[in-house]
């Protein structure tokens, strides 16, 4: 069996990395000809997806290149600290709690350590049309003129899925949010949260979250909404809106952006509800390009690591691909979906109206009391067994 992977970020590196587990043979596609698009930002990796790369034995090029976030604290913009607690760690006890990085260094060390297991990565290759053949294999053309033929292909091409609307012609878009996510990164930053510890700060008008790394920086993002959506990112001056959303409601806001450098980036927030068709014939599609969830939960990159495996896994114990997917989306909607409506959600209550303000910071406490995993034990304590069998029912 022959894959052909589309994109090589973090959900077809780890998917390539599965398969080469489960004996099955890939190849990488990446459009980027320097890797994947990853544009700056920075992300938390939940212990979840620790878990999903130990069981394909590819965390420690992953835990190399990250620090500790392991404790959350919610102030609000007057310094009134509303709760604090410490983030779950592994239901075993082995494995460390959320992992701070870039979604560079977490797709350069995925895409690394597939290359160093002697997988195929090429770059800079454009999808531009898959089909069936009558033999049932899948062949791939890509924008450069090149072609290659699998016996299934992986689509994990991102949001704008190319493969997402080959597979279902009648595929939903994702919806832009209204919000764009400006992070940047200060250097020597003036105001400095506690070891580990990611600060949520509520203001009236602004949501703000920062940490500081173990070399002194403090890593930042706010939420901006109500932006011109035709506007490209690029073209926005984000250092400057971010300053003009935190002023004079978040002062500590305003300090470590101010001492942050011209490498402040925006992100436009996408999600999906739902995507009804997640495979067709040897075709499916994973990670962003069958579920994109707005950033809020923090679970995007730790849901990809879990559907790789998983879908590794899948293919191993169910060599019918068709077969394989069916059992792979029973597995997976539910738990996704779930984490799509969860995040929407989360994002709703960042800034609400005075009266739920009022009400959102006294259930705060209450709902953290005994930390955060009894919140969402859902989310954080899954638990991949690779030695497990799938069943095909």
């Amino acid at each position: 069996m022959r894959a052909l992977i589309i994109g090589g970020g973090i959900a077809g590196s780890a998917t390539a990395i599965a398969l080469q587990k489960a004996d099955i043979t890939s190849v990488v596609y990446e459009a980027h000809p320097a890797g994947a698009d990853d544009r700056g930002a920075f992300l938390s990796l939940f212990v979840n997806g620790i878990d999903a790369l130990q069981a394909i034995d590819a965390h420690e090029p992953v835990l190399e290149r990250s620090f500790p976030g392991s404790r959350i604290e919610f102030t609000t913009s007057a310094g009134k600290q509303l709760a604090s607690a410490r983030l779950d760690r592994d239901v075993h006890g082995y494995l460390p709690g959320p992992r701070i990085l870039k979604r560079a260094d977490l797709c350069g060390a995925l895409q690394g350590e597939a290359e160093r297991r002697g997988i195929r990565v090429e770059r800079g290759k454009r999808l531009v049309s898959a089909r069936r053949t009558p033999a049932g294999r899948i062949v791939a053309t890509f924008e450069d003129g090149t072609m290659d033929v699998g016996d299934l292909l992986v689509g994990a091409d991102g949001i704008h899925s190319v493969v997402r609307r080959t597979i279902d012609a009648d595929a939903p878009s994702p919806q832009y949010t209204g919000e764009d996510v400006v992070c940047g990164y200060a250097r020597k930053a003036p105001v400095l949260a506690p070891p580990e510890t990611f600060r949520m700060i509520y203001g009236k008008r602004a949501f703000f979250a920062y940490l500081t790394t173990p070399w002194g920086d403090s890593w930042w993002f706010t939420n901006i909404s109500g932006l011109d959506g035709s506007a490209t990112a690029p073209s926005r001056d984000w250092k400057r809106l971010a300053l003009e959303r935190v002023f004079s409601d978040v002062r500590q806001a305003t300090e470590i952006i101010q001492a942050s450098g011209d490498d402040v980036i925006g992100i436009r927030v996408y999600d999906m509800a739902s995507t009804p068709i997640w495979h067709a014939g040897s075709m499916i599609v994973i990670g962003d390009a069958a579920h994109a969830a707005s950033p809020n939960a923090g679970h995007g990159a730790a849901m990809a690591l879990e559907d790789s495996v998983l879908l590794a896994m899948c293919l191993r114990d169910l060599p019918d691909i068709p077969k394989a997917f069916r059992k792979y989306e029973q597995l997976r909607r539910e738990r996704i979906e779930r984490l799509v409506t969860t995040s929407a959600q989360m994002r709703k209550r960042a800034i609400p109206a005075p009266l739920q303000r009022v009400l959102r910071d006294f259930m705060l406490p209450r709902l953290l009391k005994n930390g955060p995993r009894n919140a969402a034990p859902w989310l954080t304590r899954h638990h991949i067994d690779w030695h497990e069998k799938v069943a095909a029912q």
